[in-house]
């Protein structure tokens, strides 16, 4: 089969290599998926560069990755399956989390993986789990979102913004989107009951407050996040900076407990429960991918580097041929 393989740490289009490999056999837990398309996240520009540190420390490989595999969202048909699989047979069309989506097969385990939504395409169903569910946990689960209250999108036009702006209005809550003037449109179109042009207003200095604020690799400190939440409030943060991360690991139990405010920083754990919440939310039309661009699998490099250049609106997908 062809697939980018990761061999070394670098830039993407020294780190990957397009080349032919044998099909990946599928453990006993494990499913085989033709891939018809998967997408490109942050996540995965990380894990090609190696940087920041931490990914080599996390168990990544130090000096070059322990495995080649690359590319986390697939969805395709199900080629075979293991012995101890259920849920899925042949010919059956799946999305969900991966590790080594780009390429023509990959195997995935059967808890990562859920029926595809009959009404998206394989581009767009690739386009939905890690952005999808790290906007889900973020909302519901880590920012506890409930219906009524008002919660604000800082960074409301990438990948996971798109999908939160989305979840947050299908569980109730009042939107407030935080983007450039250029993608003002795009908020609006997602179900955003206010949108703020950050290059014409800056949301700190407003008289809002907000049950909840997530920002989306918002490059802000955490101090403009606490002064527009309610007493009790909480604060997610999503991605971002290591300045951010470090400043909330050392300093964020102090200050929220002198502003009240709750401040979260979380990495995505996908489960089977929030992938199925999440294919209800698209199946019955409340939450949409937003697709900006594709690329096919021999550009993957290039999509890549389109992601980081930082001008995406929602989601860019990989269609394997």
């Amino acid at each position: 089969m062809t697939a980018q393989l990761r061999l070394r740490y670098g830039p993407p289009g020294l780190a990957l290599t397009l080349t032919q490999t044998d099909v990946p056999v599928p453990k006993d837990d494990e499913v085989l998926v033709r891939v018809r398309a998967s997408s490109v996240n942050p996540a995965d520009w990380y894990n090609i560069r190696g940087k920041p540190i931490l990914v080599r420390l996390g168990g990544s490989g130090f000096f070059r990755p322990k495995s080649p595999l690359a590319g986390s969202d697939v969805s395709g048909l199900v080629a075979s399956v293991g012995k101890d699989v259920k849920e899925f047979h042949a010919g059956d069309e799946v999305f969900g989390i991966c590790s080594g989506s780009y390429a023509e097969y990959v195997t995935v385990p059967e808890k990562d993986l859920a029926l595809k939504p009959p009404n998206l395409s394989f581009e767009e169903a690739a386009a939905v789990p890690l952005a999808g569910l790290t906007a889900l946990q973020g909302v519901r689960t880590k920012g506890n979102l409930q219906p009524g209250q008002k919660v604000l999108i800082h960074g409301a036009s990438g990948g996971v913004g798109t999908f939160a702006v989305q979840i947050a209005k299908a569980l109730g809550g009042t939107v407030t989107a935080v983007c450039n003037s250029d993608k003002v449109d795009l908020a609006r179109s997602l179900g955003a009951d206010q949108v703020i042009d950050y290059s014409r207003q800056d949301f700190a200095q407003t008289d809002t407050k907000y049950d909840l604020v997530v920002g989306v690799n918002g490059r802000r400190r955490i101090g403009d996040y606490l002064r527009i939440l309610v007493p009790e409030g909480h604060c997610v943060y999503i991605g971002g900076t290591m300045r951010q991360a470090v400043g909330l690991l050392m300093f964020g139990k102090l200050r929220s407990s002198v502003r009240t405010g709750r401040l979260r920083f979380f990495i995505m754990s996908a489960t089977k429960d929030d992938l199925m919440f999440l294919r209800q939310l698209v199946v019955d039309g409340k939450v949409k991918p937003v697709l900006d661009q594709n690329f096919s699998l021999s550009a993957v490099p290039g999509a890549l580097e389109y992601l980081h250049a930082g001008h995406v609106r929602g989601k860019v997908s990989i269609t394997v041929p």
